[in-house]
C-alpha cells in the first residue's frame, strides 16, 4: 500500500528566504496526517479515513493501531463523529478542508514549529486565480483515505491557554517589537501548566511572507499554536470570499476548526468576509461594500460555517464550556456603532449557544474589552440585533498596541498604549472543568501589575482638548509645529485648592476589568472610598472627551518623538518611523497619534472625585482593584497640593543675585 505525507510549510519556506529552524522548545509529538492516494483512474465518492491511536507516533497508521471512536469530523460544512472503529465518511466538496476536532484527553501532532495537523486541504486545480502569496497549489485528485493520528494523554481538567490579539507586524523590525515584548515577556512566565497559545487574527499585517519566521519564533514556548484568520491575513488580490484564505490555508492551516481540552471546547470561525457584497449591505459603515470604489470586509460568519457550526455543537454534550474564537468582535464598545466591525449574524449564533456555558475571544479593535454578561451598550441593537450580553465576550488587547505607535520604551519596543489606554500584552486564562479565570499582562511588566493611575484636572483637560482638536484637525504626519507638547502640561500630581474647586478625578485603569469589578481608594489614612465605572455598560453611548479620558495613557500617546528622527544615512526609509504596509511617520515635528487612536474612552477607567478641601502638603493614595474573582490588585500614587503651582523650569533667580 502506498502512502504520502503532505508538507504545508514548504512554500512558506520559499517566499519568506527564511527555513523554519528546529525550535528551542522541542515537541513530544511531530509528524503529519497520514493519506493513501486513490488508485489510477478511480475517483472517491465521499471522503473517508480513520482517525488512529498512532502508537508508533510516526503519523503512519499501521495494522495493529485502533481506531478512536466518537471524534468530530468535517468538510468544513457537514459534520459526523467516528464509528467504533475510528472510520468515518463524508460528502466531497469541490473545495474543502477535511479536518478532526482534537478530543479531550488525546493530542494531534504539529510540525516543527507547533502548528497542529489536524486537516487536510482538497481543492482540485488549486486557486482559480493568481495572489500574491500564492494561494492554494492544485492539491490533485481526493486521496483514497484521509487517516488522522492521535496519542493518547489523558484528561486534564486544570490548564491554562495563552491568548493575545493583533500581534499585526507589517516588517521583520516589527516581528522583533513581538518578539522582545509579549514573547520575552512569557518566557519569564511558569507555563507548565499551559496547553495551547491562540493568536486571536491579524497575526500578520498584511505579509503573509512573515509568518514562517513568526511561527518558529513563538516555537519556543512549546506550545501547540493555534492561529484565528483576520482581516490583515487574507489574500487582498483574491476577487472572491470562497478564495481569500487560500495562501492561509497553504501557509497556516484552516480558517476555521473546532479542538477540546478538558471540559472546554474550542471554537474558531472566520468571520471575515472579503471581499463583501450586496449582501453585506446594512448600517454602520456596511454601505462600502455596495461601493464601487471600494474593495473591503465585513464582519459576518458565512453559511457554511453556519453549517459547521450548527453540526459541531449537536456533538458536544451541552455542560461542556464553549470557547469561541473569532477575529472580529462578536460586539465590542469601541466599535458599537459601526457595524462592518461587528457580526452580523450575531444572535443567531447567540441563539445557537443558549442554553450552554461559553465565552467569546476576539481581537481587531487594539483595545481590551471585558464585556461581561449583562453588559449592553448602544449601537448594538441596531448594527447586530442584541443588547445585554448572555456571556462574557472579551475584545483580547494587542500586542502591537496601537499599531506600534509610540516612542521606544525601556526593552527597545514602543509604548502603544492602545486606545482604551490598555498596554501592548497578552492573557493567560485559566481553565478549571468548566469555569475560567481571566489575567490580562502588560508585556514586559510584572504581572502583578493591573492598575495605571493618574489624575484628570483642569490643565490636563485644557491640554488633552487643545492638542487633540489640533491633531484631530490636521490628522498625522501634520508639518506644524503642535500647539503644546507634553512639556507643556502642568503636572498633574500637583494640583492647586482653586484646580480641586474645578473638580479633579483620581483615574485608575484596571486593565482587566469590568462590570463585574469593584475599584477602591483610599487617600492617606482615610476610609476605603469606592471609584465609579466611566462606561456602566446600561445601554448608553460611548462617553469620550477630555472628561473622560486616562491621563497615563494619553500623556504617552500624544507627544511622540521617533517622528522626527532622522539621520544622514541617506536611506529615506530610515528617516521617521514606518508603520502599515510602509506608510511613513515623518520626520515632522513630535506630535501624538491620530485623534480616533488616543485613549479618550474606555470601559476599565474608573474615577474618584477628589476632596476639595484637601490639606496642602504630600499625600498617598493606595488603590485596590477587585476582579470577578475577589482577586485583589493594588498600586499607589503619591501627590501634592500646593497653594499655587511652582515654576516647573530651573530657576537662576539666586544664581544671577550671587553674581551680581
Amino acid at each position: 500500500m502506498t502512502t504520502c505525507s503532505v508538507s504545508r510549510l514548504a512554500l512558506a519556506s520559499a517566499l519568506s528566504g527564511v527555513l523554519a529552524a528546529a525550535p528551542a522548545a522541542a515537541y513530544d509529538y511531530i509528524a503529519d496526517i497520514h493519506t493513501v492516494p486513490a488508485s489510477a483512474g478511480q475517483t472517491p465518492e465521499a471522503a473517508t479515513g480513520v482517525v488512529f491511536h498512532d502508537l508508533s507516533r510516526d503519523g503512519v497508521r499501521q495494522d495493529d493501531e485502533p481506531g478512536v471512536a466518537g471524534v468530530i469530523v468535517s468538510n468544513g460544512r457537514d459534520v459526523v463523529t467516528t464509528g467504533a472503529d475510528g472510520s468515518y465518511a463524508l460528502p466531497v466538496r469541490d473545495d474543502m478542508i477535511v479536518m478532526i476536532s482534537e478530543p479531550a484527553a488525546w493530542d494531534a501532532p504539529v510540525n516543527a514549529n507547533g502548528i497542529p495537523q489536524f486537516f487536510y486541504n482538497h481543492k482540485p486545480g488549486g486557486t482559480p486565480e493568481a495572489l500574491r502569496y500564492g494561494g492554494l497549489p492544485d492539491t490533485g485528485p481526493l486521496p483514497a483515505e484521509i487517516n488522522f493520528p492521535l496519542i493518547r494523554t489523558g484528561a486534564d481538567d486544570q490548564f491554562s491557554c495563552v491568548m493575545m490579539g493583533d500581534t499585526q507586524p507589517y516588517s521583520n523590525t516589527e516581528i522583533g517589537y513581538v518578539r522582545d515584548g509579549v514573547l520575552d515577556s512569557l518566557l519569564e512566565r511558569d507555563l507548565s501548566d499551559a496547553e495551547c497559545i491562540v493568536m486571536l487574527g491579524d497575526v500578520m499585517g498584511d505579509d503573509l511572507t512573515l509568518l514562517p519566521r513568526f511561527a518558529n519564533l513563538f516555537s519556543v514556548l512549546g506550545l501547540p499554536q493555534y492561529y484565528i484568520h483576520g482581516n490583515h491575513d487574507y489574500d487582498f488580490d483574491a476577487t472572491s470570499d470562497a478564495h481569500s484564505a487560500d495562501s492561509w490555508r497553504n501557509l497556516y492551516g484552516p480558517n476555521y476548526f473546532s479542538y477540546e481540552i478538558g471540559d472546554a471546547v474550542f471554537i474558531a470561525l472566520d468571520n471575515v468576509i472579503y471581499p463583501c457584497g450586496p449582501e453585506d449591505n446594512g448600517p454602520g459603515g456596511r454601505d462600502a461594500c455596495i461601493d464601487p470604489d471600494r474593495v473591503t470586509y465585513n464582519g459576518r460568519v458565512s453559511a457554511d460555517q453556519m453549517a459547521w457550526l450548527e453540526g459541531t455543537l449537536a456533538n458536544i454534550p451541552e455542560d461542556k464550556l464553549i470557547v469561541m474564537l473569532h477575529h472580529i468582535p462578536f460586539v465590542s464598545f469601541i466599535d458599537s456603532n459601526t457595524g462592518r466591525h461587528q457580526t452580523d449574524n450575531l444572535a443567531e449564533i447567540h441563539a445557537l449557544l443558549a442554553g450552554r456555558p461559553a465565552l467569546s475571544f476576539s481581537g481587531h479593535t487594539h483595545t481590551f474589552e471585558y464585556l461581561a454578561a449583562g453588559d449592553w451598550f448602544r449601537g448594538w441593537e441596531e448594527q447586530v440585533g442584541v443588547t445585554r450580553l448572555p456571556f462574557d465576550h472579551v475584545v483580547g488587547g494587542a500586542p502591537s498596541g496601537n499599531w506600534f505607535q509610540g516612542d521606544l520604551g525601556f526593552d527597545g519596543t514602543p509604548m502603544s498604549f492602545a486606545r482604551g489606554g490598555t498596554p501592548p500584552g497578552y492573557m493567560v486564562i485559566e481553565f478549571d472543568g468548566p469555569d475560567y479565570r481571566l489575567n490580562f499582562h502588560a508585556a514586559n511588566q510584572p504581572p502583578e501589575r493591573q492598575l495605571a493611575l493618574s489624575f484628570n484636572t483642569p490643565p490636563f483637560r485644557d491640554w488633552f482638548t487643545m492638542l487633540h482638536t489640533w491633531q484631530d484637525e490636521l490628522g498625522r504626519g501634520a508639518s506644524e509645529i503642535p500647539p503644546v507638547t507634553i512639556n507643556d502640561l502642568p503636572d498633574v500630581k500637583l494640583v492647586t485648592p482653586g484646580e480641586l474647586q474645578e473638580t479633579v478625578w483620581l483615574t485608575a485603569n484596571f486593565w482587566a476589568g469590568g462590570r463585574n469589578s469593584r475599584v477602591f481608594a483610599q487617600i492617606n489614612d482615610g476610609p476605603r472610598l469606592e471609584m465609579e465605572r466611566t462606561q456602566p455598560g446600561n445601554g448608553e453611548d460611548i462617553l469620550a472627551g477630555a472628561e473622560w479620558a486616562d491621563p497615563f495613557a494619553a500623556q504617552r500617546q500624544m507627544t511622540i518623538g521617533r517622528y522626527a528622527w532622522q539621520s544622514a544615512s541617506g536611506e529615506a526609509r530610515a528617516q521617521g518611523f514606518e508603520l502599515w504596509q510602509g506608510a511613513q511617520f515623518g520626520p515632522v515635528p513630535p506630535q501624538g497619534m491620530s485623534a480616533g487612536h488616543v485613549a479618550d474612552s474606555s470601559t476599565h477607567l474608573w474615577r474618584l472625585e477628589m476632596p476639595a478641601d484637601l490639606p496642602e502638603g504630600a499625600h498617598i493614595i493606595t488603590v485596590t482593584a477587585v476582579d470577578r474573582h475577589g482577586r485583589e490588585f493594588s498600586d499607589r500614587i503619591t501627590f501634592e497640593v500646593r497653594a499655587e503651582r511652582p515654576n516647573p523650569y530651573w530657576d537662576n533667580t539666586l544664581w544671577e543675585q550671587a553674581r551680581n
